[in-house]
């Protein structure tokens, strides 16, 4: 009996202080969970399986808010990435901010926050297979995250950043993120495909949309601009000219009928960190550094939509889906086009053009409001005369999703 009473007394004692720091603040607990049955089956390569979270999807944390008054509340989020399957902890920090709402104000946020080419406009919410392994990211179509965190991919997570997101205003609503010149002062190691730079570089990005129901039809419309500025360590090391990526597209809607289509333009990809990079979150795993179309090992890599170092190119997307009952059906495709740079008969580095073409059909089955099914097949064509032999690949994944 003396051991139960002392139990009850030590929890007691440890949830008063608990008890007392939310008062006030309303804290929620949410979350992911997913695996996936995916092989992914490059040419000239054997065929590699695995079941695990390729896409980066499963995580935790902390949604917090406490009412301000006068319309106005405090907001935070704190963010973790999970990894069923593996035990390796890839980019383990995701969202980590704090911030002021208000149904009449917007969002301001403050810290490491989302690409507003991730969430905002277009981007994975174009994509019905974004948070899979048959997305367009890194297969061609959509641009993938670079290590700076500016892309629409997996890990579009930009650090030391101020993000502003509008209310909605007769269908219009804005969207913007910048991120102060000097941040790259909180990496020590001075690695050069962090983005800023001390020299009083101001990275950017802007995005507009627009959504609005017409009797049975269903219209969203977006634009947006990235501009990251390349620092005074990234110019000294070879990186031209600033960044700068453009994207228009629009969603149609008729029913449970959807027709989606996006188009990018990029300009001078940062080879530092830029568009002209892969990271883990695009080529699923293991990649070279030295090729980035191409993984380590030749195993579960898939890169192609990044850019030749300080070359242009563009990118675009567009699928139809359809909904009977809790089945969508998906069929999507997407190019990429990554111009040449240089000139193969001087000194200047010379990179050959590069085209990649992928088609993905699949299905997204909901279990419930939060659990569901998904499942589909990819497949990639890549025309690259950077590598003696084109990386065909195929894609094909069973996966189970639970948000929380």
């Amino acid at each position: 009996m003396n051991k139960r009473l002392m139990a009850l007394a030590v929890a007691g004692a440890l949830a008063a202080p608990l008890a007392a720091s939310a008062e006030g603040t309303h804290v929620t607990i949410f979350g992911r969970l997913q695996a996936e049955y995916a092989t992914v089956d490059i040419d000239g390569f054997n065929a590699q399986t695995a079941v695990a979270d390729d896409a980066l999807q499963s995580r935790w944390g902390l949604q917090i808010a406490e009412d301000l008054g006068a319309g106005l509340r405090a907001i935070g989020r704190i963010e973790y990435s999970l990894n069923p399957g593996g035990g390796e902890d890839r980019h383990l920090a995701r969202e980590q901010w704090v911030g002021l709402g208000g149904d009449q104000w917007g969002e301001l946020k403050f810290g490491r926050v989302q690409s507003v080419l991730k969430d905002f406009a277009g981007g994975h919410t174009i994509d019905p297979f974004a948070y899979t392994s048959l997305h367009a990211n890194g297969s061609g179509g959509l641009m993938a995250s670079s290590d700076n965190g500016y892309g629409s991919g997996d890990h579009g997570f930009v650090n030391s950043a101020v993000r502003f997101d509008s209310p909605v205003v007769e269908g219009f609503s804005v969207a913007g993120l910048l991120m102060p010149g000097d941040a790259d002062k909180n990496d020590p190691t001075r690695d050069p495909s962090y983005a800023g730079g001390e020299n009083g570089e101001w990275d950017f990005q802007v995005a507009a949309k627009y959504s609005g129901q017409f009797d049975a039809v269903g219209v969203d419309v977006f634009g947006a601009y990235s501009r990251d500025n390349v620092s005074k360590l990234q110019k000294s090391l070879g990186a031209s000219k600033d960044e700068q990526i453009w994207r228009g597209g629009a969603i149609i809607s008729v029913g449970d009928f959807r027709l989606r289509g996006q188009y990018e333009r990029v300009y001078d990809a940062n080879p530092f960190g830029g568009a002209a990079s892969c990271t883990h979150a695009s080529a699923f795993g293991d990649y070279n550094p030295l090729s980035p179309t191409q993984s380590a090992d030749g195993g579960r890599g898939q890169c192609n939509s990044a850019m030749n170092p300080n070359g242009n190119g563009s990118l675009w997307i567009a699928g139809a889906d359809y909904t009977i009952g809790n089945t969508t059906l998906i069929a999507q495709g997407g190019m990429a086009v990554a111009k040449k740079t240089g000139d193969i008969l001087t000194l200047d580095p010379y990179y050959a053009k590069r085209n990649v073409e992928n088609i993905t059909v699949g299905v997204i089955h909901n279990l419930s409001r939060r659990s569901s099914l998904f499942g589909g097949y990819q497949r990639v064509w890549v025309k690259d005369r950077n590598i003696a032999t084109d990386t065909d690949r195929n894609v094909y994944s069973v996966g189970v999703r639970h948000d929380f």
